[in-house]
């Protein structure tokens, strides 16, 4: 029997490391994400990349022949739940969302000459890329309502459709889309996976849409979720990846070892907001006491406390099954997590704001934006309640349906085994 909670030296130090990095060297760059041009960007981020390759730390999700460590999910885990503390931690370490799923997808399914062209830059950091399968008219959590089309005509794909919450697609290098090739065929073998690369004629950038995070219009460095309209939007039949009708498998590949990868950042998040709570407890007086000494505060201390461990616990074990028992294993364990890890996130995010009172509100602390992504959390990757949804049905397939009283009737379960107590309740009879 192994079980152990604990991790290894050489790897524990590695992990040391990265939350100083993360603390100290790109927190403050975090303070000033989208007042910096582009250019400045990338060299302000370039210095810090370098750092985290000189520690073999970069694209770690990926196998070696690919430039990454090929560390299981536990390890990963572990990374991501320093990396969660810091907005940006993820860029600097090259497992960013979308680029990281978009590499892993690519990994899987893109062919020698692919790789070479989208994939090798991408690990490299040298580009970035967008995800996009929601669409404005049909329900995002069910991608077989796609519309977007791609018809073939000779060496090439024509486009026509309208996508939106396309992440990063103002100022990816290329769009990685769920587009719907064999209509014929049944909804989850309908649809492929195209790479349609920036400022190609007929794909036209709407707008982003503004959100919670972003309520007003603009351009963000940060890429923002556009909106995209593809009109007659020609590319080469080259672009597809993998086969025709391969999009749903493809998009599943991609997207559940992430789950657990945002679960432990969610972990590093309600740890940065423990952090803010607490500190602002033992800070702050009230009515001649401090904070600390409330016991609704100290309510909301212990009750984030037990839910930030278990939610820790709870990703872990998911990652833990995933490393040796497989993907296909962690199916439901992956889908708990994601709609548990979202409640949690939003609670604990919550109490912190409510104990700083109206500067929990403002922009001046972190909370704010925290708040907002924690609520977006709640679609993202599928809203929550579609992964209720499959939990249930899945756990109730291991149950069947019962004649007359239920399997734990006291009185049936009493006649059934009264004979095999015969000799004692005898006994009792005799002895009264």
């Amino acid at each position: 029997m192994a079980w152990d909670f604990s991790t290894e030296p050489e790897f524990q130090d590695q992990l040391d490391w990265m939350r100083d990095f993360v603390d100290n060297e790109i927190a403050p760059l975090n303070l000033f994400t989208d007042d910096i041009s582009r250019q400045s960007w990338r060299e302000a981020i370039a210095p810090l990349q370098d750092e985290v390759r000189s520690r073999n730390l970069w694209a770690c999700h990926l196998d070696p022949e690919l430039g990454g460590q090929g560390y299981g999910q536990v390890k990963l885990a572990l990374m991501h739940q320093i990396l969660g503390r810091v907005g940006i931690a993820p860029i600097i370490f090259g497992n960013q969302a979308p680029d990281s799923g978009n590499s892993e997808l690519l990994a899987i399914g893109a062919n020698d000459s692919q790789k070479k062209q989208w994939l090798e830059p991408l690990l490299r950091g040298e580009i970035t890329s967008c995800f996009s399968m929601t669409e404005p008219h049909n329900a995002g959590s069910d991608p077989t309502m796609i519309t977007t089309t791609a018809v073939r005509d000779g060496e090439e794909y024509v486009i026509n459709g309208h996508k939106w919450f396309a992440s990063n697609a103002s100022s990816a290098d290329f769009i990685l889309a769920m587009i719907v090739t064999n209509p014929e065929n049944p909804p989850h073998s309908a649809a492929s996976m195209m790479i349609i690369e920036r400022d190609t004629p007929g794909m036209n950038i709407v707008r982003d849409v503004p959100t919670m995070s972003h309520p007003y219009p603009g351009k963000f460095r940060s890429g923002g979720h556009a909106e995209i309209k593809f009109e007659d939007c020609r590319i080469p039949v080259a672009n597809r990846i993998g086969e025709e009708g391969e999009g749903f498998l493809l998009a599943q590949k991609r997207l559940s070892g992430g789950r657990i990868h945002h679960a432990m950042r969610w972990v590093g998040q309600c740890e940065s907001a423990f952090d803010m709570m607490c500190e602002r407890a033992v800070s702050r007086h009230v009515r001649g006491a401090l904070l600390a000494e409330k016991q609704m505060v100290q309510d909301f201390v212990a009750q984030s406390s037990v839910e930030i461990r278990a939610l820790k616990l709870l990703a872990l074990h998911t990652a833990w099954l995933w490393d040796s028992q497989g993907p296909s294993a962690t199916r439901v364990e992956i889908a708990e997590l994601k709609f548990w890890g979202t409640g949690i996130l939003h609670n604990v995010i919550d109490r912190a704001i409510q104990i700083h009172g109206a500067l929990g509100w403002t922009a001046d602390l972190p909370l704010a934006s925290m708040y907002v992504n924690a609520r977006t959390m709640r679609l993202a990757d599928g809203a929550d309640e579609v992964h209720k949804s499959f939990v249930a049905r899945k756990r109730l397939k291991d149950y069947s349906a019962v004649e007359g009283w239920p399997t734990e009737h006291i009185p049936t379960l009493r006649e059934q085994h009264r004979q095999r107590f015969a000799h004692l309740l005898e006994q009792e009879v005799l002895n009264n």
